[in-house]
């Protein structure tokens, strides 16, 4: 037998990025100096004194016990406070917080408690993996909507909700998008509410970039939008925030009925992430934020190291608005290749990871993503390395 036998796995194809990061994973083994511009994995540490609570705490006797699945009070009151004073979002920390394992993990609980198989979820193409496949691990049925926010977006919702049986339930966006670096204004979400609360959808919004804007302008909550409670959840993390990705820590905040019963699931699958954790993630969101506009200023930099020297080797990449990645069309000459061989060769020739956009579904083809985790000297490295590949492949 094989793993065609369970019924998740027939659901869910083999992750094409994993099948990148292999190769990067051997090609390292080998001894090579690979550049790795693929997994959006922050490269510097939280700021000292996060690091010195988790020690703290966790030099208690009393800490090493189970915690509680819905996060700590302090925690959940230091989140709902970042909601109030960047967004000017009221947030009752017992009703509207609750803390999870990072934003993929609350997003697939989500799914696992409020789909059932056969409704049907609409969520945007390209995608991170998880806006899809945490509901077809749920058992839901994906129709796609384009991620791009344009008329053609919402013409897409108008069709799914006429001609779609049955009706969708639940509309997933993310904003600023991964791998797209596209953003929204309110007006968008002021739109997205009132579409929600006429047709009766759920909408989960994943703001896993909410500091990560570029060119001072502040991306914007759903849960700004008067009303916007009735209809949304919305997901942030503190894995890019704070360059805490390893600690597994983020938050669902919004509709009460979404809340308690993304709360009530948790409750049988886990009992929260470990105390001193939850501890240290108070102490930044409630200490100072200087490490939330360096890193800023990190990823902006880097952004526009990356787009100048990207240019002058021959491939044109977008300049991403916000997040800490490109979304590059393949360069010239390289589009009948497709992004995962493209992205093959890059590693094998060029000694650059990047991910493949196929990984991000159909949509993703022709581009891959460009993670900006590496300091400027790596990043002009790659690019030097890139237009070697790319003048010996013309």
């Amino acid at each position: 037998m094989n793993d065609d036998h369970f019924y998740r796995m027939r659901r869910l194809p083999p992750y094409v990025i994993a099948e990148v990061n292999a190769m990067r994973h051997a090609a390292r083994q080998a001894g090579r100096d690979v550049i790795d511009l693929g997994m959006g994995n922050p490269d510097h540490p939280p700021p000292q004194h996060v690091i010195d609570k988790l020690c703290e705490v966790a030099g208690k006797p009393s800490a090493h016990g189970y915690s509680q699945s819905r996060g700590i009070p302090g925690l959940r009151k230091a989140q709902a406070n970042y909601y109030g004073r960047r967004f000017n979002v009221d947030l009752d920390p017992e009703r509207e917080v609750v803390v999870t394992m990072g934003s993929k993990e609350g997003l697939s609980s989500m799914a696992t408690a409020i789909v059932a198989p056969g409704d049907v979820v609409l969520a945007p193409s390209p995608s991170y993996p998880i806006h899809t496949y945490g509901f077809i691990i749920a058992g839901a049925t994906i129709r796609s909507v384009p991620t791009t926010p344009n008329d053609e977006y919402w013409e897409a919702l108008d069709q799914a909700m006429a001609y779609t049986s049955p009706r969708p339930s639940v509309l997933v966006v993310n904003y600023p998008s991964n791998p797209t670096a596209e953003t929204v204004d309110l007006a968008f979400y002021e739109r997205l509410v009132a579409w929600a609360r006429e047709n009766k959808v759920w909408v989960l919004s994943d703001l896993a970039y909410s500091e990560l804007y570029y060119d001072g302008k502040p991306t914007r909550s759903i849960l700004e939008v008067p009303g916007a409670k009735e209809v949304a959840v919305e997901f942030t993390s503190m894995s890019k925030t704070y360059s805490m990705a390893g600690w597994r820590m983020g938050f669902a905040v919004g509709n009460p009925r979404l809340i308690e019963a993304l709360t009530r699931v948790k409750s049988y699958l886990d009992y929260g992430a470990f105390t001193p954790i939850q501890a240290a993630a108070c102490a930044a969101l409630n200490g100072p934020q200087d490490i939330v506009e360096e890193n800023r200023l990190r990823y902006q930099n880097r952004r526009d190291v990356m787009v100048e020297s990207f240019a002058r080797a021959g491939w044109d990449i977008p300049v991403p608005p916000a997040s800490m990645f490109a979304w590059a069309p393949l360069p010239p000459g390289f589009h009948n290749m497709g992004s995962l061989e493209f992205s093959k060769q890059l590693l094998e020739h060029a000694g650059v990871a990047v991910a493949a956009g196929i990984g991000y579904g159909e949509e993703g083809e022709g581009y891959v993503r460009i993670a900006m985790v590496e300091n400027e000297q790596r990043i002009r490295q790659a690019a030097r390395n890139v237009k070697r590949f790319l003048q010996q492949e013309s």
